[in-house]
């Protein structure tokens, strides 16, 4: 039944009142298609970009810092994301090359962007000289208000949604055939689950709360993969490990969990210093030592 369903399928939502709803996958420039799948995503980038800029000096960073990082990250995130996704698919896009890097038809896959980023942004910082767990905490912030906007695009190509059921935020998808099911809208509870991350950690680190460069990702993975794992657990179109039966992501999100729960704990055990943060190192006084000590020193 799940499979029969097509992006002309109209969506509706009982618990507004039955509210329903049919938006068009893509329109159309110049007798071209452009999805909304993939400008969702890129306004999710743009925004998440500009607010990392914003807020870099929050974390001891420059706004050029993070336009250098981004210039490579956007483009390497999206190719790890879409060759994580087919990897896992790999069977098919074989005998369909030409779908290889159609990312405009869906098929990009968050944790394989997120890997991909993380190796680019550690290279990236080192070759600036610039310490990467910083980078990362400011990241994190653009990372999930670009998956709160992405997420939409599912909505807009009626994909990433869960199984069947009755519960009363289901949300129904009507066939051409005039066929309707009820399936849980997972690009929803994602959403909205990244929104509740993303306050918590603004709130988390103005409130001085953060206490050493990296807890702020590791809050992410920590946060992001029990919400991942849930949600994935309830959708349809899973990547699974060979003939397993065992989901990637669930598989990933458990790892995280366990690791960032890990660091945190390590971290907090083995006590927090001023100089853990690079913005105290970068805002902490010049120290002028007068000639005579100087010279003494010297010597």
């Amino acid at each position: 039944m799940l499979d029969t369903i097509q992006r002309e399928s109209v969506i509706s939502f009982p618990m507004l009142g039955g509210l329903t709803l049919n938006p068009p996958a893509y329109f159309t420039v110049f007798g071209r298609p452009i999805y909304f799948y993939g400008v969702l995503i890129g306004c999710g980038f743009l925004l998440g970009i500009l607010l990392c800029a914003k807020r870099a000096p929050r974390f001891g960073l420059k706004e050029d810092d993070v336009y250098d990082v981004v210039l490579w990250l956007i483009p390497c995130s999206i190719l790890g994301a879409r060759l994580y996704y087919v990897a896992f698919r790999l069977d098919y896009y074989l005998e369909h090359l030409d779908e290889f890097f159609a990312v405009w038809n869906g098929g990009l896959a968050i944790y394989g962007g997120v890997i991909a980023g993380i190796l680019t942004v550690a290279l990236v910082c080192r070759k600036k000289k610039i310490p990467a767990l910083a980078m990362f905490d400011n990241l994190t912030y653009g990372l999930l208000l670009g998956q709160i906007i992405g997420r939409w695009g599912n909505f807009m190509n009626r994909e990433a949604f869960g199984t069947e059921t009755d519960v009363f935020c289901r949300m129904g998808l009507t066939a051409p055939n005039g066929t309707t099911i009820y399936v849980h809208p997972t690009f929803l509870y994602e959403s909205l689950w990244n929104l509740g991350v993303l306050l918590f950690l603004l709130w988390f680190e103005k409130t001085g709360k953060r206490r050493f460069d990296g807890h702020c990702i590791a809050l992410y993975f920590l946060l992001y993969g029990i919400g991942r794992f849930w949600i994935e657990g309830l959708r349809t179109d899973s990547l699974y490990i060979g003939n397993t039966g065992i989901r990637v992501s669930q598989a990933l999100s458990l790892v995280l969990v366990i690791g960032a729960a890990a660091v945190l704990l390590w971290k907090k055990k083995k006590g927090y210093r001023e100089e853990d943060l690079y913005i105290n190192r970068v805002n902490a006084p010049m120290v002028i030592l007068p000639p005579e000590q100087t010279q003494k020193e010297e010597a």
